[in-house]
């Protein structure tokens, strides 16, 4: 008897696509934003691009609101497993299936003048294959959903992969996580710059074991140096510093004069759009979605702080004290002053714009 499973609103079989209940939350933040957007504009247009068994293309219309859904899914083996899911729940006229190389779809989309509000593009292993082409078939204003599961290559384990795939040169450091999501936000803003345009982060989220982002494409390009340079780690006193362009000629660190290793070049701007999250926290308050609330109240916190963080860890290893508990060093930073707070990344790590030295001097200050 063939299993079925839940999630939302949405009742599925999964058959032989590939499924993780664990990522069910990467699933509730996109319809999140993708209602969001509806609310906004009026409508919504979904292209699911790597459909696996329906599951996200279901919910989008279920929950989202979504005026129509197209699944696209490579493998027409799953095509009985797709059309059971789907005509069970929607009208024909909500969803719109075929069987075709993601690459082809978007290029199909651009020769037709057919731009989606929301892309979602749940891709395997490196997304780049997708990445110059995903742009061809999204609406101006609308969204792009992203996936990649290429931890190496992004956090320093393989940095030809990083140069090969990316066009950057990853290093490894305790921030190295948030740095593949910031790579990715970066490839997406190359492209859009390459057609006079521009990518805005939605929110950026790190489930673990894949990264995920969420970004609107908009009219103007946002590769300014501000938001798109180099980050520098010093693993002598364990200082984070961003590096703009003009200063790759002499990279050192400010506090001890060392010479750092440099990631990039990157997104640096905001990893989140704090009014956006702010829109989708109400959603999910509305929907009695308590956890996905503190998830993105967390979320909203970090969305303008320095584009790194401090793990617990490299505090006790750098000052070799006892380590304070994260949510009374977070309290202690603010008390005199500084922004701080936790990250959705790393369950030990504190996002501030106090320096590492700071940090350190609070933190002992503590465990004394």
């Amino acid at each position: 008897m063939t299993a079925y499973y839940q999630e939302g609103r949405a009742v599925f079989k999964v058959g032989n696509a590939f499924y993780r209940p664990q990522t069910e939350v990467v699933r509730d933040l996109g319809v999140l934003g993708a209602a969001a957007y509806q609310q906004q504009s009026g409508q919504l247009r979904v292209l699911d691009a790597m459909a696996g068994c329906g599951v996200r293309a279901l919910r989008y219309a279920l929950e989202a609101g979504a005026d129509s859904v197209w699944a696209n899914e490579a493998n027409r083996e799953m095509n009985p497993i797709i059309q059971e899911n789907l005509a069970s729940q929607l009208q024909p006229w909500q969803y719109y299936i075929t069987h075709q190389d993601a690459n082809r779809v978007f290029f199909d989309c651009y020769n037709r003048n057919d731009f989606y509000d929301l892309i979602d593009l749940d891709s395997f292993g490196v997304p780049v294959p997708f990445i110059s082409t995903v742009l061809w078939g999204a609406k101006l204003g609308g969204l792009v959903y992203l996936t990649s599961t290429d931890g190496r290559s992004v956090t320093g384990s393989s940095p030809q992969h990083s140069l090969k795939f990316y066009g950057a040169y990853a290093r490894s450091h305790p921030a190295a996580h948030e740095q593949g999501l910031r790579l990715l936000m970066a490839q997406l803003q190359q492209q859009a710059a390459a057609q006079e345009r521009g990518m805005k982060p939605v929110f950026a989220y790190f489930t673990g074991q894949t990264y995920r982002i969420m970004m609107r494409f908009v009219k103007k390009s946002q590769l300014r140096e501000d938001q798109y340079g180099w980050l520098g780690y010093c693993h002598h006193c364990g200082h984070y510093q961003r590096v703009g362009w003009r200063q790759l000629g002499r990279v050192v660190c400010s506090h001890d004069g060392e010479n750092l290793i440099v990631t990039g070049p990157m997104w640096l701007g905001n990893l989140h759009d704090r009014a956006e999250i702010e829109n989708m926290i109400a959603l999910a308050k509305q929907w009695g979605w308590k956890k996905r609330v503190k998830l993105l109240s967390v979320m909203a916190q970090e969305a303008d702080l320095p584009p790194y963080f401090y793990p617990l860890s490299n505090i006790g290893r750098y000052g070799k004290f006892e380590i304070p508990k994260r949510d009374t060093l977070i309290t202690a930073l603010q008390q005199r002053g500084y922004r701080a707070c936790a990250t959705h990344i790393n369950p030990e790590g504190i996002k501030t714009d106090a320096s590492f030295a700071i940090c350190l001097q609070v933190a002992r200050n503590l465990s004394n």
